[in-house]
């Protein structure tokens, strides 16, 4: 069998070449950031449920668009006011089965969310059952919150 240089020289570029492709090189790096967008996603979680402003307004970009199944869509502050103003509280807020998926400096989070609060008022409760999409941002070293959208489940 004879093999000239055209031969050798195509796999080796090949090879050359896989160590360009950001799949390639950036699974240790999608890992961590896979792994960062996580912890804000329980953070996230853990002060909606307390009605925590600190701390969601930690996790939000100034620019959120944050849409409610029912259609309203909220800025940064709108949403902090309206999710921490006392009317109602959390009795359980689930953020089930999360999908996390990074790519460059975005994050595609993706998970079923349950959640049953009780009005301060007359202590009606209420349940949801939701499908939540959100985009998180990669901004310095930190991941923050820049867009949600929920879809009412049957």
């Amino acid at each position: 069998m004879i093999i000239d240089r055209r031969q050798l020289a195509l796999p080796a570029l090949a090879i050359g070449l896989l160590g360009v492709i950001p799949g390639v090189v950036m699974p240790a790096f999608a890992g961590a950031d896979e792994d960062a967008v996580a912890k804000n996603l329980e953070a996230f979680r853990t002060a909606q449920a307390a009605a925590n402003a600190e701390g969601l307004a930690s996790l939000c970009a100034a620019e959120l668009s944050y849409s409610h199944s029912s259609g309203v869509v909220e800025d940064k502050a709108t949403f902090i006011a309206n999710a921490t103003n006392g009317k109602s509280k959390w009795l359980s807020l689930v953020y089930e089965d999360p999908k996390i998926r990074v790519v460059g400096p975005a994050a595609i989070v993706r998970f079923h969310w349950l959640g049953e609060q009780e009005a301060v008022a007359d202590g009606k409760k209420s349940s949801t059952n939701l499908h939540i999409l959100m985009n998180w941002q990669k901004q310095g070293s930190d991941w923050k919150l820049l867009s949600r959208s929920a879809t009412k489940l049957g």
